[in-house]
């Protein structure tokens, strides 16, 4: 649960954008959009198999020296 207290001399347009960024750095935003509307099992067994292969070739290019 993300809490945000008030700091000293702190504005509301401030506390919401610190708010915005836990929510954006907690993944809270992207978990709400993926949820918002059904997803067959089948598509997200493509979206993890997609990651894995794109997340394997950042790895690949990082240990090649790029």
């Amino acid at each position: 649960m993300i809490k945000v207290r008030s700091r000293a001399g702190e504005s509301i347009q401030q506390m919401v954008k610190r708010f915005k960024k836990m929510c954006e750095k907690e993944g809270l935003i992207r978990d709400i959009k993926r949820n918002s509307y059904f997803e067959k099992p089948s598509e997200k067994q493509r979206r993890k198999r997609r990651k894995a292969a794109r997340m394997a070739m950042i790895g690949s290019l990082i240990r090649a020296g790029r």
